[in-house]
This record gives structure tokens, C-alpha cells and sequence, in this order.
């Protein structure tokens, strides 16, 4: 699924499996907000001429730099109240390196922290600068932040050793929530789960990673490592989990795949029965 805001391509989302999500009511594109056309007196102006809002305080301290991943949802409209995007009817956020976002949307994320929304009014200069097939003259989006996040293949700095507030199981799973989700049920063994994560080996080096194929993963949970089976079914929808994974729960030396105690971090996009 294309979004014109990444440059020059978007996010893909697939499944690496043959499942097919259950047709059910999905969420819809907030209609255009009242003060669409002009920003209210108290939206700040750079010098650039992007005017923001800020909509929702974030919880968070940490502001993105130009090779951090961020994570987020947005709606986007032209001046007409049109939407032409938004990540909620996909139910799956944008990822993607803050310097591939367009130039006015950059500049509005690295004001935000964690947990904000912020309402942006984006000049056409910041925005498409009339690129044929895209969306026209000015624009304003509503850009919810929920995360900034190291390059996929940077690895954690507790890569090696799980921290003190990191979980263990009876079974030696051990986990560490990263960002809390949305909702309050879990999937079952039996479940069809739809996710994106990175792995990495505890050298440090990642072996495989959906954001980086820009690609979101799907799959019945019993079918895959036995330390995803488990560590998914602790986690709700819009959840991030780092697991830490004893090799008799993941690969157990199968020829070919990565050895030893593996480190993933997985955020659950959706699930179905």
C-alpha cells in the first residue's frame, strides 16, 4: 500500500503467508478538521512556513534526527477537505527513516516527541512542489508520533543482556515491552497475526528485518519459532515487545539459520481468529 508522503517509495505492506485478513469494519479517515484552510492563532510558524499545533502532549523526551525511524500514523488533506491518505483505515503505521518523509512533514516530526499528535499546515513548497501524481498545493496533516527508533540495523544497546525490568518465562523466554498497545485482547496459538520486526544475533548483527524489506509479515502463530509463539500471545494489537530467545526456542542449530540466543523486537499490528 503506497503512501505519497514517503519519498521516493512507500511502505508496501504484504503478507508472507497466503492469509488473508477476515473482512470486518475498519476504521475510516477523520473528516477534515474546522480549522483547515488557516491555522489558529495559536499554531507556531517556522521559518520555513510550516505552522503547527500541537494536539496531544507526547509522553516522551527524545526528538528524531534525520537517520532515526519513526513510527506513525497520520491523515493528510488538501485544502478542499479531501483526504488523500491515511494510515488508519490500513490499520498499520508508516516506518520509515524521518529524512525520507517530505520536507515539511521532517520538519513538523523532529517537534514532536513520543505519544504527541501534532496538526501540521504545510505550504506547497514543503509538500509536493506540484509533482505530477501527487497531491496538490498546500496540505495539512494530522501526525500522530509513536515511536523514534535506531535504524533496523543498529542493534539495541542491551542486545546482549536483558535489562532488570525485562520479564522471564517458565520457559526461558525473557521480554521487555517497549510501547504499550491499544487493545486488551491476545491472540491465541491458533491466531493469524500480522506484525513487523527485526532481528538480531547477540553480536549485534541483524538477519532479517520487515521495515528494511518494507514489508509487513503475516502468519498462523503455530507455525513459527516456538519463542514467537509464546512471546506474541503476551502481547495486545499496536504492542512492541524485545524478546530475548534461548536457541531451544528458536532455531535449535537448525543448519542455515542464525545461531544461539536470538534478540527480536516485534510490534503486533493485528490478529485474527
Amino acid at each position: 500500500m503506497h503512501s505519497p508522503l514517503a519519498l521516493p517509495t512507500a511502505l508496501c505492506c504484504a503478507f508472507s503467508s497466503a492469509t488473508v485478513p477476515p473482512t470486518t469494519s475498519k476504521p475510516t479517515a477523520p473528516s477534515a478538521p474546522a480549522d483547515l484552510t488557516a491555522p489558529p492563532s495559536d499554531a507556531i510558524k517556522t521559518p520555513s512556513g510550516l505552522a503547527t499545533r500541537c494536539l496531544q502532549a507526547g509522553t516522551g523526551e527524545k526528538h528524531a534526527a534525520a537517520k532515526d525511524y519513526v513510527t506513525l500514523h497520520y491523515t493528510g488533506w488538501t485544502l478542499d477537505g479531501k483526504a488523500f491518505d491515511s494510515t488508519l483505515p490500513r490499520e498499520e503505521p508508516l516506518i520509515l527513516p524521518l529524512e525520507r518523509l517530505m520536507k515539511g512533514m521532517g520538519e513538523g516530526v523532529q517537534l514532536m516527541v513520543e505519544g504527541e499528535t501534532r496538526r501540521m499546515w504545510i505550504p506547497e513548497a514543503l509538500a509536493f512542489g506540484g509533482a505530477k501524481g501527487r497531491p496538490a498545493g498546500d496540505l495539512v496533516l494530522d501526525v500522530h508520533l509513536l515511536s523514534v527508533d535506531l535504524p533496523p540495523t543498529q542493534a539495541p544497546a542491551d542486545v546482549t543482556q536483558p535489562p532488570a525490568d525485562a520479564r522471564l518465562t517458565s520457559s526461558g523466554l525473557v521480554f521487555r515491552t517497549l510501547r504499550k498497545g491499544t487493545g486488551t485482547q491476545h491472540p491465541t496459538r491458533r491466531s493469524q497475526v500480522y506484525v513487523h520486526y527485526t532481528g538480531w544475533t547477540l553480536d549485534g548483527k541483524m538477519f532479517d528485518s520487515s521495515i528494511l524489506r518494507k514489508e509487513s509479515s503475516g502468519f498462523r502463530l503455530d507455525e513459527v519459532i516456538r519463542g514467537w509463539t509464546e512471546g506474541i500471545q503476551l502481547m495486545v494489537k499496536g504492542e512492541k515487545t524485545r524478546f530475548w530467545i534461548p536457541e531451544k526456542l528458536a532455531y535449535r542449530g537448525e543448519r542455515g539459520k542464525p545461531a544461539g540466543m536470538l534478540v527480536f523486537d516485534v510490534e503486533l499490528l493485528s490478529f485474527w481468529e
